[in-house]
């Protein structure tokens, strides 16, 4: 990957693949892909004996349904199962599911109908000094601080947040015991919204969302930072592939109309079909108002095998996959130069979560334009070009030879 660091933020394309360029026909994984809409509902499932923070997402096909179990039981969670039927339903037993060896508490039943499950968990706020920052290092994010754990923070009650026209909910948090003040004024936000059918959010970075997928915004607004350049992060944890990691893979453009000057798009991908996937652009934004001005990169760590002990626990993971093999990756939003959260203390980043294949950006009519004029201009002088070679021959050929 080559990257330009000009007056604007991008990635520029190095040898583009050309993927874009082609149409694949793909057989879709247990019947998930080709629902061009599906019935979505959105559900705060109650607790016992107090309200708790459990959401249920349910997105219902002709032949397949869709779950998305969302909670800050512990660190913000998402479990993801998906089954080849349209009556499976979630069973959740409170008093289980609050108990130390909640292993169970959580089903997805007929269990025989799931074709796919996995989780996704944040489990750590990261941040870094980025005036020291080491020569020479992969990731330049600088020294790191403390991190926060995100199963430290106290959440609010995800019913007042319910909108069931946007389908949408937002869990919003700060810590619980911090003594320094930096959550005074600020929190992080996880904005989670469902879709019915295929289409692109109004701000950028406009990622190409369908009824197989959510998106995922994450905001941190007005904490204060520990440093005067600091750069934050996530720590990411999922579930492992037996002992291996899911993949990533980074997928370059020639296009840049709904993400001007960002030409890359990343995908964490569960199974070789595959069978569910999260994908991102490399770009997170400064400022309310997203433009080129406040865009800042967003890099990613390589997926990586940890140890379950090591991270924080989320409730609903252990309850629907008991204990399990994890791999862990760190995601950072910006670099010492440039734009940064030190702008205006906020900071947006979004993401697509999902089942089945991937969604695949088409070539925008302009770029398709450009195409062909560049691929026809050589065509239409070579046609011009023989027309008048050929009409001037003509010409000569008119005249009679003088004996």
């Amino acid at each position: 990957m080559c990257r330009s660091w000009g007056p604007y933020w991008g990635w520029v394309p190095c040898a583009p693949i050309p993927w874009l360029l082609l149409s694949l026909v793909c057989t879709a994984p247990f019947g998930l892909l080709g629902e061009e809409t599906r019935q979505v509902s959105m559900k705060v499932i109650s607790g016992w004996p107090n309200p708790q923070n459990l959401l249920h997402i349910r997105a219902v096909g002709t032949n397949s349904t869709l779950h998305y179990v969302w909670s800050t039981l512990g660190p913000p969670a998402v479990v993801l199962v998906a089954t080849n039927t349209t009556q499976s339903v979630l069973s959740v037993n409170w008093s289980l599911l609050l108990s130390p060896d909640p292993h169970g508490a959580l089903m997805v039943l007929p269990k025989d109908s799931i074709q796919f499950s996995s989780a996704l968990v944040f489990t750590r706020l990261l941040e870094f000094d980025s005036t020291k920052v080491s020569e020479g290092a992969t990731q330049p994010s600088g020294k790191p601080y403390p991190p926060y754990s995100l199963a430290e923070f106290s959440w609010n009650n995800i019913t007042n947040s319910l909108d069931l026209t946007t389908l949408s909910a937002v869990f919003q948090g700060h810590p619980v015991d911090e003594h320094t003040g930096a959550f005074a004024n600020g929190s992080l936000a996880f904005k989670v919204q469902a879709f019915s059918g295929s289409g692109r959010p109004a701000q950028p970075p406009h990622l190409l969302h369908t009824a197989d997928s959510c998106q995922v915004e994450v905001v941190l607004d007005g904490a204060s930072p520990r440093g005067n350049h600091s750069i934050f992060g996530l720590e990411v944890v999922t579930i492992g592939t037996g002992l291996d990691c899911p993949s990533v893979k980074e997928l370059h453009s020639i296009d840049d109309e709904y993400a001007p000057a960002v030409f890359q798009v990343n995908q964490l991908l569960w199974g070789s079909s595959p069978s569910g996937f999260m994908q991102w652009r490399p770009v997170a934004f400064s400022q309310k108002e997203r433009d080129r001005e406040s865009a800042v990169p967003c890099q990613a760590s390589s997926l990586h095998p940890t140890l379950a002990y090591s991270l924080p626990s989320s409730l609903i993971v252990r309850a629907f996959f008991g204990s399990q093999n994890f791999c862990a990756f760190n995601l950072t939003f910006g670099d010492p130069t440039g734009a940064g959260y030190w702008d205006q203390h906020y900071l947006s980043w979004s993401m697509l979560l999902g089942m089945g294949f991937p969604p695949v950006d088409a070539l925008s009519p302009l770029v398709l334009g450009i195409i062909a004029v560049a691929l026809g201009a050589p065509g239409l002088l070579l046609l011009g070009g023989g027309l008048f070679l050929l009409l001037r021959h003509r010409q000569y050929s008119e005249y009679q030879s003088i004996n």
